[in-house]
């Protein structure tokens, strides 16, 4: 991937990575960490990063993920085996600072929540990362919740799976608040239909470029694409 982008620009990323298994129905963590790399994001925002059941170990060992990137993973576990909660987990490139982790119940018939943390590196942004719920009246009240625990003061980037197949209905909530960006279509991976995963920006932020990982080893790692964003101060 060409980074195009300047030297004041965060790159942000996310990946439903299915818990690391791949159209092949192998579980790789390996060739999810490769599709990673490739993105050459500072941030990556990962969901289905955990197993579902027990404790919720990690689909990738951490160990591997010191080893193989120049990745940390952000402290949202709330044990030590996992690597995100419900599934959702955040990758920071090493040497950025991560504070003010909190964890934000949202509502619905599933099981969901979302990760709060601040995160520094060329300039400060608290990060949101979200895994939204299959049913978009749920969703709805999902973006209402989030809202509720945003600081208005704050540049903030709301990112994820929003799970919306429309481009126009469902992310009401938002309007006034956040700039919803749809880098392209990223479900499924071997026939693209649906822009699920999204980028969100509220004042204070602009979107300088932003698009959607399409290569050969992406299209076969998860049956989501991963999307990435390069963000600035507005």
């Amino acid at each position: 991937m060409n980074r195009s982008k300047s030297v004041v620009a965060l790159r942000v990323a996310s990946y439903n990575i299915r818990k690391a298994r791949g159209l092949d129905q192998r579980r790789d963590p390996m060739r999810v960490l490769n599709v990673i790399n490739g993105l050459e994001a500072d941030v990556v925002a990962l969901q289905e990063a955990d197993l579902r059941l027990g404790a919720r170990p990690a689909a990738i060992a951490r160990d591997m993920i010191a080893r193989e990137t120049d990745f940390e993973v952000a402290p949202v576990a709330r044990n030590d085996v996992a690597l995100g909660w419900h599934g959702n987990a955040v990758l920071v490139r090493k040497g950025m600072s991560v504070g003010n982790v909190a964890h934000l119940d949202l509502p619905g018939l599933e099981p969901r929540g979302a990760v709060r943390l601040t995160v520094g590196g060329p300039f400060e942004v608290d990060l949101i990362a979200a895994h939204l719920g299959l049913i978009r009246r749920h969703r709805v009240q999902q973006f209402e919740s989030i809202l509720r625990q945003v600081e208005h003061d704050r540049p903030t980037v709301l990112i994820g799976d929003f799970n919306e197949w429309s481009t126009r209905r469902g992310m009401e909530p938002l309007a006034g608040r956040f700039e919803v960006h749809i880098p392209g279509q990223s479900f499924h991976a071997r026939r693209q239909i649906a822009s699920l995963d999204r980028i969100a920006l509220s004042k204070g932020l602009e979107l300088r470029h932003a698009g959607v990982e399409e290569g050969p080893l992406a299209r076969r790692a998860s049956d989501h694409l991963p999307i990435w964003g390069d963000i600035a101060p507005a």
